[in-house]
């Protein structure tokens, strides 16, 4: 009983400890061993085994290196592996983003259509990309992020080359759709991917910088459209057209390149999708690589990198209540981003603004989102707070919000331009959210499932944002920045109530932990069927 007793007390401490190690500095992940007990490190070691993981020849309790030696092997991470990732997720965002560059050079009228056409071509894109996320993310867990995700880029690349042929409304809602099909799945893929390689708290930071690529691209995705659609007339071809041409070849040649430059995995980092060669690490760096990650989570090795989710653990992800209030700050919290960067263009448009300045007037506003993103993720990780920086993007759209209702329709143009500059360069907290659902998720399964579940919320807040402004509420869409008020004030209440709701959870379970004598409790961690976040020794994070 004795040696029971002392496998509790380390089993304890090590399961009670997840959350708070989760939020420690890079340069702290390897003060903590979930291991150094031997009962413990076999009893995950079956795990292992039985899952098939990939790294388990790498696993090793007893393994040690130093602060200096993960610090260098994060940075070596950070440029053959991150900045790769980075690189693709920004010519997604070009591409998918191009269509709102594309409407400044009277890309509608060219196709006989109207505000709602529009609309409605940009619903059916997310409502296809939104039902993609999740069978995307199944294949890439399925059959490998390394040779899921260059075949999405590439498919992406020859429709929006395909688009320069748009002739009519109907040839453009098909593109939309194939556009969603082949893009769908694609973030959380690659949240997938990075998640093998970096801790929970390095994960939840480095997505601040991946989600960068959005204001950097649209910053130059503006400029380049400035300069493209003045092409305008050349062999007889509209500078839109133009746009999707060269955009698209560029987004191909990464599609092209992507085959062989990501990797199967830490303890895989030879192989590519075309072929096998020399290891980007070493064999010692790959078993720090492994171990680092397994003593920040555990779980990270209890299924391998090719063994399919099944229906039955899709479904009991969904019944983990616990991430839902992330899901419905996934749909609200960035509704008034979405629906003023999807309308700017138009908007400039319609205060008489010409077609380049238009594009040119974008750019401050996405200057201030690259300044502002990376500094909420620093706040965060800083304060160790979650659920209370979420809410600074909606506090800081607030007084622009209230401005653009309150003030009158003749109000100077330029007025209204710098409100809706402010709303494009709140401090932009998904990258907050979506590591946030990566690092509770205390299983691979719902990892994998959780992130797409997460993006898909993300769409259905784009769907209704691409939704608020319509054709009869123009030019100064008086009604939609009314609704988008509501939407920010709720935004607010719920940071704030999500905060409160995960402290309540953990009371709850130190209660029922608590009410157990010692051997329940030792008997409760032998024979529990609870999983993730179910579990009674798992506290979460907020």
């Amino acid at each position: 009983m004795s040696v029971q007793k002392e496998e509790y007390d380390i089993v304890e401490k090590a399961q009670l400890s997840v959350s708070a190690e989760s939020l420690t500095s890079d340069s702290e992940s390897i003060s903590h061993n979930p291991f150094d007990d031997f009962h413990k490190a076999e009893r995950w070691r079956k795990v292992y085994e039985s899952s098939g993981y990939e790294g388990l020849s790498k696993f090793d309790p007893e393994f040690t290196w130093t602060k200096d030696e993960e610090k260098k092997l994060v940075r070596k991470m950070d440029l053959k592996i991150f900045l790769w990732v980075f690189i693709m997720f920004a010519y997604l965002d070009l591409i998918r983003k191009n269509i709102a560059r594309a409407v400044s050079d009277n890309f509608i009228v060219d196709l006989k259509m109207n505000t709602n056409d529009y609309n409605l071509g940009q619903t059916v894109y997310l409502v296809i990309f939104l039902a993609s996320e999740l069978p995307g993310n199944l294949l890439s867990k399925r059959f490998g992020p390394e040779r899921v995700i260059p075949v999405q880029i590439v498919l992406w690349s020859l429709i929006c080359i395909t688009q320069a042929g748009l002739k009519n409304r109907g040839q453009f809602i098909a593109t939309r759709c194939l556009l969603g099909m082949v893009q769908g799945g694609f973030i959380p893929d690659n949240i997938l991917y990075l998640s093998y390689y970096y801790t929970g708290a390095e994960l939840t930071f480095r997505l601040s910088f991946f989600w960068c690529a959005i204001p950097l691209f649209q910053i130059l995705g503006s400029l380049l459209a400035s300069g493209i659609i003045e092409m305008r007339g050349i062999h007889n071809l509209a500078g839109w057209q133009y746009l999707f041409i060269i955009e698209g070849f560029l987004s191909l040649s990464v599609g092209v390149a992507s085959f062989y430059l990501m990797r199967r995995g830490p303890t895989q980092t030879g192989e590519s999708a075309f072929h096998k060669g020399k290891s980007l690490f070493t064999e010692y760096e790959e078993k720090i690589m492994v171990n680092r990650i397994l003593r920040d989570d555990p779980s990270k090795g209890d299924m391998s990198n090719r063994q399919p989710v099944t229906f039955k653990e899709i479904l009991y992800t969904l019944t983990e209540f616990d991430l839902w209030p992330l899901f419905i700050q996934g749909i609200t919290a960035f509704i008034s981003l979405q629906t003023v960067g999807s309308y700017l263009s138009l908007i400039l448009k319609s205060l008489n603004y010409s077609t380049f300045l238009s594009n040119i007037l974008a750019i401050p506003g996405q200057a201030l989102l690259l300044i502002n993103l990376p500094l909420a993720a620093l706040l965060s990780r800083k304060l160790k707070e979650k659920s209370l920086c979420v809410g600074i993007a909606n506090v800081w759209v607030l007084p622009f919000i209230v401005s653009l209702v309150a003030l009158p329709t003749d109000t100077n143009p330029w007025i209204k331009y710098i409100l809706l500059t402010g709303i494009l360069g709140l401090p932009y907290t998904h990258s907050i959210l979506a590591g946030w659902v990566s690092e509770i998720s205390n299983s691979v399964r719902s990892r994998t499932v959780g992130t797409a579940l997460y993006n898909m919320s993300a769409q259905v807040g784009a769907i209704i944002a691409s939704n608020m402004y319509r054709n009869d509420d123009k030019p100064y869409y008086t009604r939609g920045n009314k609704i988008l008020l509501g939407f920010t004030c709720f935004n607010i209440c719920m940071a704030v109530a999500t905060k409160f709701y995960y402290i309540s959870r953990n009371k709850y379970k130190d209660r029922k932990w608590n009410s157990m004598t010692k051997e329940e409790q030792i008997n409760y961690l032998d024979t529990t069927k609870d999983k993730g976040m179910k579990r009674l020794d798992y506290r979460f994070i907020h």
